[in-house]
């Protein structure tokens, strides 16, 4: 009867690469160390540094917080009924987030800026931003600078004829940006949402 004929050594060696190559890959995508995912906003033409008004009237410039990531938030605290829903779900977010992450946490800053500069003075929104948490910065500034920093962050807002002078409402696009250390944008924060979903992109991004 004819023999079989055994593989020669470097068959063997062959094979047995393949296999180890195969195996390595198939533990690579089980623990997690597939190609990380890019951020959404990578490479974006938004944002950059600006001058602002703080509570008490303190100056302050985006690049105060140079190497922290930063929520971005644009609204009016004479809002009525989105911006406070927006801004509670970040900070619930931020609050969940910092629970489970303190370390992490501390290294995220959340700012508000106003698109209604007209009404917003530094102690209205020092006031507005405390209603949600000491983290929250409030800011605004004089109608030139809000304009400026708006068109930098791809914010549209517009005044809508109202009763009286003082009475009116504000149109504005409706977003949160999550910005990295750099500065530069990573993503948007589902503030529509509720805190449990800001919260998990929070954990997904900021490292």
């Amino acid at each position: 009867m004819p023999r079989h004929l055994a593989p020669r050594p470097l068959q063997n060696r062959s094979i047995l690469l393949t296999l180890a190559s195969a195996l390595a890959f198939a533990l690579s995508a089980c623990s997690g160390n597939a190609p990380a995912e890019r951020p959404p906003l990578e490479g974006a033409a938004i944002g950059g540094d600006f001058t602002l008004t703080g509570k008490g009237g303190k100056a302050v410039r985006y690049a105060d917080f140079a190497g922290r990531y930063r929520v971005v938030y644009f609204g009016y605290t004479f809002c009525p009924d989105v911006c406070p829903l927006d801004v509670q779900h970040l900070m619930q977010g931020f609050h969940a987030f910092a629970k489970d992450k303190p370390e992490l946490a501390t290294r995220v800053v959340p700012l508000f800026i106003t698109v209604d500069p007209a009404r917003d003075t530094p102690e209205n929104v020092g006031k507005f931003a405390a209603n949600f948490g000491p983290e929250l910065v409030g800011l605004t500034g004089s109608p030139e600078q809000i304009a400026k920093v708006a068109k930098a962050f791809a914010v549209y807002y517009q005044k809508r004829d109202g009763t009286s002078p003082d009475a009116y409402l504000m149109d504005h696009s409706r977003a949160a940006y999550l910005m990295g250390p750099d500065g530069k944008p990573i993503a948007l924060l589902p503030a529509e949402q509720d805190g449990k979903a800001v919260a998990a992109e929070l954990a997904k991004w900021v490292r």
